[in-house]
Formats: C-alpha cells, sequence, structure tokens
C-alpha cells in the first residue's frame, strides 16, 4: 500500500488541518458559537437552535469531536458537549504565529 499525501507532511500540519478542515461548514462554525454562549449543552438544545434536522446536527458534532476541537460527556440519556480549550489554543497559535511572521515581512510580497 503506498503513502497517503498526508504522510508527506508534518504530524503538526495534519493536526491543524483537521481542525481547520472541521470548521469548513456553517454549520460547524455555528455550532462552535452556540457552544461559546452557552458554555456547555446537549444536542437537543443544538438542533433547536439551527435550522438542521437532529442527524444532521448530530453528524456536525461528530466531525468537530473527531476533530478534537469539541468534548462530549454523556449526562442520562443525553450528550453535554463543550469547546475544548486545547484545541483552540492551538489554532490560536498556529494564527499567531502567521501573523507575527506577516507583521515582520512588512507586506513586501507582490
Amino acid at each position: 500500500m503506498g503513502a497517503t499525501k498526508t504522510d508527506h507532511f508534518t504530524a503538526k500540519q495534519n493536526a491543524i488541518a483537521t481542525l481547520i478542515k472541521s470548521l469548513g461548514h456553517p454549520a460547524r462554525v455555528a455550532i462552535i458559537e452556540y457552544l461559546l454562549k452557552v458554555d456547555t449543552c446537549i444536542c437537543g438544545d443544538i438542533v433547536n437552535e439551527l435550522p438542521l434536522a437532529q442527524p444532521t446536527v448530530s453528524q456536525h458534532l461528530k466531525e468537530l469531536k473527531n476533530a478534537g476541537l469539541i468534548k462530549g460527556n454523556i449526562d442520562g440519556n443525553a450528550i453535554c458537549y463543550c469547546i475544548d480549550e486545547k484545541a483552540i489554543e492551538k489554532l490560536q497559535s498556529y494564527f499567531a504565529g502567521i501573523s507575527s511572521k506577516l507583521a515582520k515581512q512588512k507586506n513586501n510580497c507582490c
């Protein structure tokens, strides 16, 4: 079996790409914003906030959880979701590094 294209990149590059890719849908961005607003919630609360069916919301939650952006704890029959701060810190650090390098370049491109 041959190497996948992701094998040609560092673990850090793959991790950042996974996090960013998971935010590549407006419903997932809306879920993150809702979780920030309410601090924690259950899946049913999110379904009430978005114009999407429960199975669709569950699929988006699964993508965010698989990427590591959110955590979920079982609370009786429901799952309580919250933001994983460590993942947000990784994104923040990555974009801060880009911003810092751009500031040093003083826009000498194009």
